[in-house]
């Protein structure tokens, strides 16, 4: 297996907006075709875009969170859809509202397998969390970059928390040396 880092996916890439005025959602859902609102369930309307493929959290403070985009293009893109769809119902919309990206989810493989035993050991338990009966994966903070990545045994990592794309590269970088120098890697 070649450099782990060119392993690394984008699965998911949560960020937020918002438009700066308060929403009518029972309005806004009749008026916003393909628009999901049951305040019941969820306190947000949900806004589905196919292309590219995302969801719209809408609340009524006007704030806005969109996921399950693939790339921090694809959130943008997704959300100025959002913002076109709302202008189309005469909702006042400034031109070009900021948009933060909060999280980005990644996946990676290590190419080998990994003991996450010695691993929890190894690294030291105060930026480690591991209950195998709880759940399969060791759970690692690092603090630069400061993301949370999931160890599995079979060599493959899910890092969280990463604010732009590099930071998963960073961080599959510091665990891969980090379990080199502690012999841990194969």
């Amino acid at each position: 297996m070649g450099d782990p880092a060119e392993s690394i996916n984008i699965e998911n890439v949560v960020a937020s907006t918002g438009i700066g005025l308060e929403l009518d959602l029972q309005t806004v859902a009749m008026d916003l075709e393909g628009a999901d609102y049951d305040p019941e369930q969820f306190p947000g309307l949900v806004y589905r875009t196919t292309d590219p493929k995302s969801a719209a959290l809408i609340f009524r403070s006007g704030k806005i969170v969109c996921t399950g985009a693939k790339s921090t293009d694809a959130v943008h893109e997704a959300l100025h859809i959002v913002f076109d769809k709302l202008r189309e119902l005469e909702i006042p919309i400034e031109d070009d509202p900021e948009i933060t990206v909060q999280n980005i989810v990644t996946s990676a493989d290590l190419g080998k397998s990994l003991n996450l035993n010695a691993i929890a050991i190894g690294l030291g338990l105060e930026n480690i969390e591991y209950e195998p009966e709880q759940f399969p994966g060791l759970v690692y903070r690092l603090d630069e970059p400061n993301v949370v990545a999931l160890l599995f045994g079979s060599g493959k990592l899910v890092i969280t928390g990463g604010k732009e794309p590099a930071d998963a590269t960073a961080a599959v970088e510091v665990i891969s040396e980090r379990l080199s120098e502690l012999g841990l890697l194969g």
